[in-house]
């Protein structure tokens, strides 16, 4: 059921099978498999998944290109929700380890905010990233086409830029020389360091070889239509035009919860095992906080990975102490 502020009380008791910390395309597909493996599950969702972002989703199997990532998540709540599953719109701000049981802190509500703890014998965390943007005096105008014809992916939407215009908009070196693998896509890019780091002389020597073009002249304003950017005027005044952007800025790690854990990392993504469960037996890492290919698909699959490995592990506990018993 979808939990409120009235009857979060109802369920302080409850001792869950797992939490699920995100409500993104893996989280929903981990609570989905959860219930249908007979298991009580929450879903804590803080709202705005990364997929919320996206416009279209081009590359889903079985979905119409044009299908919003908000419709996604939408009938994926529905389903979870219909099949029995209890979902938080809420911020986990702490989880801590009992020994057998997970206390999950919640803050619920922005205004007026509840405080409550949720246990569990499971922890799912797939609560995401999310990625740095240009920061322009009015954001507004970055919003107006991030996630339409203004990137965040080159796996996801390098085929929508084929042979275009495209404007890479990076904040470091490297984070630049996602330049390169856009130049498999088309060959008419032009980097944009918007004055943020000093080009090293290596990387203007490798974008003078391929031809591709440099600005380091901050970026004004994005210029378009209907959500559709056509080029940047920067701040001299000049107007560059483009028929597409991607952004690589980096992204931000929303797992500050996990403070207290010492799980083994690469880089800023937990290591995981093939079922997708971290250094931690109990702790289970799916979708863009893990290591490997950032894809909604790939979420979907670790959700699946996750919720079942968790199955396998109750039922055989559960069969060993009826074997015990029974003796």
């Amino acid at each position: 059921m979808k939990l409120t502020k009235r009857t979060l009380a109802e369920h302080t008791d409850h001792i869950y099978d797992a939490i699920v910390v995100g409500g993104g395309a893996g989280g929903l597909s981990a609570g989905i498999y959860l219930q249908r493996y007979l298991l009580s599950s929450l879903i804590i969702d803080k709202g705005k998944a990364r997929s919320f972002w996206m416009q279209e989703l081009h590359n889903y199997v079985g979905l119409p290109a044009d299908t919003p990532g908000r419709t996604l998540l939408k009938q994926g709540r529905e389903h979870y929700l219909s099949l029995g599953g209890d979902l938080l719109d809420g911020y986990v701000e702490e989880v801590v380890d009992e020994g057998e049981t997970f206390a999950v802190h919640v803050k619920v509500g922005r205004q007026d905010s509840v405080y409550q703890k949720f246990r569990s014998k499971y922890l799912i965390v797939a609560s995401g990233i999310i990625d740095y943007l240009p920061e322009m005096e009015n954001m507004q105008n970055v919003y107006d086409y991030a996630g339409y014809n203004l990137h965040v992916c080159l796996i996801c939407d390098g085929y929508e830029m084929a042979n275009k215009k495209v404007g890479v908009f990076a904040n470091s070196n490297s984070n630049a020389e996602v330049v390169f693998p856009l130049g498999w896509f088309t060959p008419y890019i032009t980097l944009f360091t918007q004055g943020k780091f000093e080009v090293a002389f290596q990387l203007r020597q490798k974008l003078q070889k391929y031809g591709y073009k440099l600005v380091e002249t901050p970026i004004k304003q994005f210029l378009g239509k209907n959500h559709q950017m056509s080029g940047v005027e920067l701040e001299d005044g000049t107007v560059i035009e483009l028929e597409a952007g991607l952004i690589s800025m980096g992204s931000k790690y929303h797992a500050d919860y996990l403070q207290g854990f010492n799980l083994e990392k690469q880089g800023g993504n937990l290591v995981t095992d093939k079922m997708a469960c971290t250094s931690h037996p109990r702790i289970f890492a799916i979708g863009d906080l893990k290591v490997g290919l950032n894809q909604v698909v790939i979420a979907a699959a670790d959700g699946a990975l996750a919720a079942t490995q968790i199955w396998r592990d109750i039922r055989r506990r559960h069969c060993q102490v009826n074997e015990g018993s029974s003796r």
